[in-house]
């Protein structure tokens, strides 16, 4: 056989094993794609199933308390308070849950979002939450950037809703900003909090992540669906403290026609 023969004949074996190895990673991909969206399924079926008897457990021990609250000594009202507690932070704790898979879940959308209106309704969000703290909310006039309306506010939630529960003052003040640094928008949430150590700046942004036990409120999850979120849509985020002196969590996003997707 000539030298071109069996350059013919190592090429068509070469394209060959392509096309076989190509075969075999479509079908790879295809039945990930099958186990994602079973998975997705179970997910949402398991977390409706769940949060039905959450209900039930929160509304009849609110019953109990609203009814029963005169017979209760101060032992069985201790009791039940925790009861009431648990039922809550199950249900948050759902909540986050899902909210993360399905950030992680991928498939969001993109579009031109008003941060103004993304923080008015965060701040309805924690309105209940402010009124039971007075918490203080300030903030300067927001930009319009890339991203998706609903999971901004998420974002912008779970960051105020930090800054108030981690407060360790009488008057938790919050203050929302935005600046421009190079082709994007950084848009930061300051607190009079007591601050967070450099050891810890990076570990707070992982799943489950607390850096105080229970001594507060929270599950761990608020800051890694931030991150997820923010970084879904090309941008970062992080936090800049000094113990004793505040908190600033920073994160940047593109300006509308200027998105970059991670």
């Amino acid at each position: 056989m000539s030298d071109s023969g069996k350059d013919r004949t190592e090429i068509e074996r070469l394209r060959s094993a392509l096309e076989a190895e190509t075969r075999a990673c479509w079908e790879v991909q295809r039945q990930l794609d099958r186990a994602n969206a079973d998975f997705e399924e179970f997910v949402s079926i398991a977390a409706h199933n769940v949060r039905e008897p959450l209900r039930d457990v929160a509304s009849f021990s609110q019953l109990l308390a609203e009814t029963y609250a005169p017979q209760l000594d101060s032992e069985a009202g201790v009791f039940l308070s925790r009861v009431q507690d648990g039922a809550a932070t199950m249900q948050t704790l759902l909540t986050d849950v899902v909210d993360y898979w399905e950030l992680q879940a991928g498939g969001e959308t993109s579009s031109a979002v008003d941060m103004d209106a993304v923080l008015r309704q965060a701040l309805l969000c924690a309105d209940k939450q402010m009124a039971e703290s007075g918490a203080v909310i300030t903030h300067d006039p927001l930009p319009q950037v890339c991203g998706d309306f609903a999971i901004l506010t998420k974002v912008l939630h779970h960051l105020i809703r930090n800054a108030i529960e981690y407060c360790d003052t009488p008057s938790p003040r919050v203050h929302i900003s935005s600046r421009r640094q190079d082709l994007d928008w950084v848009v930061s949430v300051h607190d009079n909090g007591p601050g967070i150590d450099p050891a810890f700046q990076e570990r707070i942004f992982r799943v489950f992540k607390r850096l105080h036990g229970k001594a507060y409120p929270g599950n761990g999850l608020g800051l890694a669906f931030c991150k997820k979120a923010i970084e879904e849509y090309g941008g970062r985020i992080w936090v800049e403290s000094t113990p004793g002196a505040g908190s600033t969590f920073c994160f940047t996003l593109s300006p509308p026609g200027m998105e970059h997707k991670s």
